[in-house]
C-alpha cells in the first residue's frame, strides 16, 4: 500500500451531518432563490447557470426546473452554483453557521499539523465549500485545505475525476486517500487507483458497502490509515 500524501474528503455525511444540509442549507436556498434570480440576474455566475438551464430545458421556466432539481436532490452544476450563491449571502450575514461532526476539526488539525495535505471534493460548488468551512461554529477551518474541488472537475462517480485531481495535486492516485459516505463515489476513486474508506455514521443511517474499507468517523479512519500521524489525544 502506497504512502498517503493527500487526504481527499467529501462533505455531506463525512464531515458535516446530512441533517444540516437537508434541514438548514436546502430550505434556506429554496427560500432565497426566487429573489436571487431577480436581484442578481446580472451576476456572471447566475447568467451561466441560467444559460445552462435554458439550453437543456428551453420550454420551461428556470425556477420550475430548479425546484424540481431541489425536490429530487439532483447534483447538477447549475443548481449547485445557484445554491452556493444563496448560501454565500446567508453565511456572510451570519444567518448560517456550519456545525461539523465533533470528531472532524480535531482530526483535521492533527493531520494538518503533522504535514498531511488535505483537500475537499464535493458536489457543492467550490465557493460554497469555502463558505461552509469558513463559517463553522468553531470558526474558520479553510486553512486546513489546499484545494476545493467540485463538479467542474467531473462527476464524483467517474474514475477520471479522481485521476484529474491526482494530476492537479501532483501525486499518484495511489497516494490519495478518499473519504466519503457514498459507495459509488468510493468505487470510482478506487477504479482510479486511490485508497478509499467509507465513513459510516450511524446517526446518518449510512449503510456499510460490501468490500469497501469503512470507519465510523475520522478518528477510526486516522487510526486505520495514518497511524504515525500526530493526531491529538483529545480527538
Amino acid at each position: 500500500m502506497s504512502a498517503i500524501r493527500l487526504i481527499l474528503l467529501d462533505i455531506e455525511g463525512t464531515t458535516l451531518p446530512i441533517a444540516f444540509v437537508r434541514d438548514v442549507l436546502f430550505p434556506y436556498a429554496a427560500r432565497a432563490l426566487p429573489d436571487l434570480l431577480r436581484t442578481k440576474a446580472e451576476d456572471a455566475r447566475v447568467k451561466v447557470a441560467l444559460g445552462d438551464i435554458a439550453r437543456e430545458f428551453p420550454a420551461r421556466a428556470p425556477l420550475d426546473v430548479i425546484r424540481d432539481w431541489m425536490a429530487r436532490d439532483e447534483k447538477t452544476a447549475p443548481l449547485k452554483t445557484l445554491q452556493g450563491i444563496a448560501w454565500e449571502a446567508g453565511f456572510h450575514d451570519g444567518d448560517l453557521r456550519a456545525t461539523l461532526y465533533p470528531d472532524v476539526l480535531p482530526i483535521l488539525r492533527g493531520w494538518h499539523d503533522a504535514g498531511m495535505r488535505l483537500a475537499v471534493y464535493s458536489s457543492g460548488a467550490a465557493q460554497a465549500q469555502r463558505l461552509l468551512y469558513g463559517h463553522t461554529q468553531e470558526g474558520d477551518a479553510t486553512g486546513f485545505f489546499e484545494a476545493f474541488y467540485d463538479l467542474g472537475i467531473g462527476g464524483k462517480k467517474i474514475a477520471e475525476s479522481y485521476a484529474e485531481i491526482a494530476q492537479r495535486a501532483g501525486v499518484l492516485p495511489g497516494a490519495i486517500l478518499f473519504l466519503s459516505d457514498v459507495a459509488g463515489e468510493l468505487e470510482a476513486a478506487r477504479a482510479a487507483g486511490c485508497q478509499i474508506c467509507q465513513i459510516v455514521r450511524p446517526e446518518d443511517g449510512t449503510v456499510a458497502a460490501p468490500g469497501v474499507p469503512h470507519a465510523a468517523d475520522l478518528r477510526e479512519a486516522a487510526a486505520a490509515f495514518t497511524p504515525t500521524l500526530a493526531v491529538p489525544a483529545t480527538a
